[in-house]
C-alpha cells in the first residue's frame, strides 16, 4: 500500500495533514476495447488497495485510461516490460500522466498510527470489540498518544462508537477493569451476541472477554440435555445462558452485584427463566448452598408430581442426586475455592451409587507462569483439596496466552470420593500432602499447617488477571 505522509510528533489529530498526491502513468484506450487491453496488460496494472486500475478519461467520453504500476514513472514507459511496451506501440495507444489524490480516509488504522508515533514504534492498534466498544490495552510508552489512537480507531472501524483503555489491573473482588474513554460516546452499556444468545451489560462494571467465546462453546458442548450444572463464577452468564438454552438446569452465581443484575437481565432476555437459579454469594458459600438447594428443589418438584400424599406412596422424597458439572471460571483464584468441595457430600456416601460416575466433574480455570504448567497447576490443586490426583484422573486444556509469560488453562477432573466424603483414607493423604509442603513437618501442628496453607493462598492472590 502507498504509505501516508509521516507526521511524527503530532499531538492533536489533524486529518487534513494526511493528504498525498500520487502521479502515475496511464495508457489511453478506446472504451469499447477496455476488456481486451486489461487482459493483455494485466501484469502491469497499478493494483493498489482501494484504487481502480481503469479510470475515466477527463478529455473524452470515448476513451478510458489504464493505470500502470508505480515502478513506471516516465512517459517513455521505462521499467515496463518489453512485451507490454511493444503492444502499446503497435496499437498506437497514447501515454499520459494521471494524478491521484489520497486523503485520510484512504489509509487504515495501522497506517495512520505508525505515521504519528515515533519512528520504529510498533502500532498499538489491536483491540477487543465488545458490542459498540473497542477495548485497547495500551502500554505506558503509548499513553502520550492515547487520545489520537482512540480517535483513529473510532474513525476507521465500522460500528465502533466508543474506544476505552484499561487503566489498572482487574479488580480483585468483582473482576472488572478500571478504564477511561479515549474517543466517542461515554456509553458502557454493551450488547453482544454469542453462542446464539444475547447479552447486555455495563462493560465498566462487570467482567467480559470476547476472546473466550470458543472456550465457552467448548465446555457447553460437553453438557447433555437434562444435566445439572453449577456455575460458581458466572459473571453475566456466558456459560450459564447457552447451557440453559441447551436444556440443562443451571445454578449460576456471581459475587459482583452488577454481574448479578445483568445475569438476571440476560436470563429474561434469552427466555431461560425456568432453567436458571441465580445467586449473589461468595463462591464457597454458593457451592454449599447450591448443593443443599438442589436437593430441596428436586424434593419440591417430586411432591408436585405426586397424585397421592407422600406417606401413602413411597414415604420418601425424590432420589438424591448431585450436579453433573461445576464450572469455576475465575483463573486468578479459582483453585483457592476448591477447599469448598472437601466433605461437600459427607454423610451422603450411601446415597451415591457409583462415585466414579455420579460425583460431579469440576472444570477449574487457572493462570500459570510456570515452565512446567501441568505439574505446577496439579500441585496447587492437590495442596488445596489435600488429595493426590493421578495422571489418569484429570485433563488439562490450554485456553489462551494471556501475556508473554502467562497462560490460561482449564483443569477438568471428577470430584473424588476421598475429597467428597472425607473418608478415612483421605485423612492420611491430606496429612502427607500438607506435611510435604512444610520445612520441618515433624515439629508443626495441624493448626500451623493450616496457617501455612493460608499464607500460600495469600501469596497467590497477589497475582492479578490480565
Amino acid at each position: 500500500m502507498i504509505p501516508p505522509p509521516i507526521r511524527h510528533g503530532m499531538t492533536v489529530l489533524n486529518r487534513e495533514l494526511f493528504r498525498r498526491e500520487i502521479s502515475v502513468i496511464g495508457v489511453r484506450i478506446p472504451t469499447s476495447l477496455t476488456a481486451k487491453f486489461l487482459k493483455v496488460l494485466n501484469k502491469e496494472l497499478l493494483n493498489q488497495p482501494k484504487l481502480r486500475n481503469v479510470v475515466n478519461d477527463p478529455e473524452s467520453n470515448l476513451s478510458r485510461i489504464i493505470l500502470m504500476n508505480l515502478n513506471v514513472q516516465s512517459l517513455d514507459l521505462a521499467n515496463l516490460s518489453s512485451e507490454a511496451k511493444d503492444f502499446i506501440n503497435k496499437e498506437g495507444l497514447g501515454v499520459v500522466k494521471h494524478s491521484i489524490e489520497l486523503k485520510y480516509d484512504y489509509w487504515g488504522v495501522d497506517d495512520i498510527i505508525k505515521a504519528i508515533l515515533p519512528e520504529g514504534s510498533e502500532s498499538p492498534s489491536s483491540f477487543t470489540q465488545v458490542g459498540h466498544i473497542a477495548h485497547v490495552n495500551l502500554r505506558d510508552e503509548f499513553l502520550p498518544w492515547k487520545y489520537m489512537i482512540g480517535q483513529v480507531i473510532l474513525d476507521k472501524i465500522p460500528n465502533i462508537l466508543t474506544v476505552v483503555n484499561k487503566t489498572d489491573v482487574i479488580d480483585s473482588t468483582y473482576r472488572f477493569f478500571k478504564m477511561e474513554v479515549l474517543a466517542g460516546e461515554n456509553n458502557m452499556i454493551a450488547e453482544v451476541k454469542e453462542s446464539n444468545c444475547r447479552f447486555r451489560f455495563d462493560f465498566s462494571q462487570v467482567y467480559w472477554n470476547s476472546r473466550l467465546h470458543t472456550e465457552h462453546d467448548r465446555l457447553v458442548k460437553m453438557f447433555k440435555k437434562g444435566d445439572y450444572i453449577c456455575d460458581v463464577f458466572a459473571g453475566v452468564g456466558p456459560f450459564a445462558i447457552p447451557t440453559a438454552k441447551k436444556g440443562c438446569i443451571v445454578y449460576a452465581n456471581d459475587l459482583n452485584p452488577m454481574s448479578y443484575k445483568y445475569l438476571l437481565e440476560n436470563i429474561s432476555l434469552n427466555k431461560v427463566n425456568n432453567k436458571i437459579h441465580p445467586y449473589n454469594l461468595d463462591g464457597r458459600d454458593f457451592i454449599k448452598k447450591a448443593v443443599k438447594d438442589l436437593g430441596k428443589n428436586l424434593n419440591a418438584l417430586d411432591q408436585t408430581k405426586m397424585t397421592k400424599p407422600m406417606d401413602t406412596v413411597t414415604n420418601t422424597l425424590a432420589e438424591f442426586r448431585t450436579f453433573n458439572h461445576f464450572i469455576m471460571n475465575l483463573p486468578a483464584t479459582a483453585i483457592e475455592f476448591l477447599d469448598a468441595f472437601k466433605g461437600l457430600y459427607k454423610d451422603k456416601e450411601s446415597l451415591i451409587k457409583n462415585s466414579r460416575v455420579d460425583l460431579p466433574m469440576i472444570h477449574c480455570y487457572c493462570f500459570t507462569k510456570s515452565e512446567t504448567p501441568d505439574t505446577e497447576m496439579i500441585e496447587r490443586i492437590n495442596s488445596i483439596i489435600t488429595y493426590s490426583m493421578q495422571v489418569d484422573e484429570y485433563k488439562i486444556h490450554f485456553v489462551r496466552k494471556v501475556a508473554p509469560n502467562k497462560d490460561m488453562f482449564c483443569v477438568s477432573f471428577r470430584l473424588s470420593k476421598e475429597v467428597a466424603f472425607l473418608t478415612t483414607g483421605s485423612k492420611k493423604r491430606e496429612e502427607d500432602i500438607i506435611a510435604s509442603t512444610l520445612p520441618n513437618k515433624n515439629e508443626v501442628s495441624v493448626f500451623e499447617k493450616s496457617k501455612e496453607q493460608k499464607s500460600v493462598s495469600k501469596r497467590r492472590r497477589i497475582e492479578g488477571e490480565d
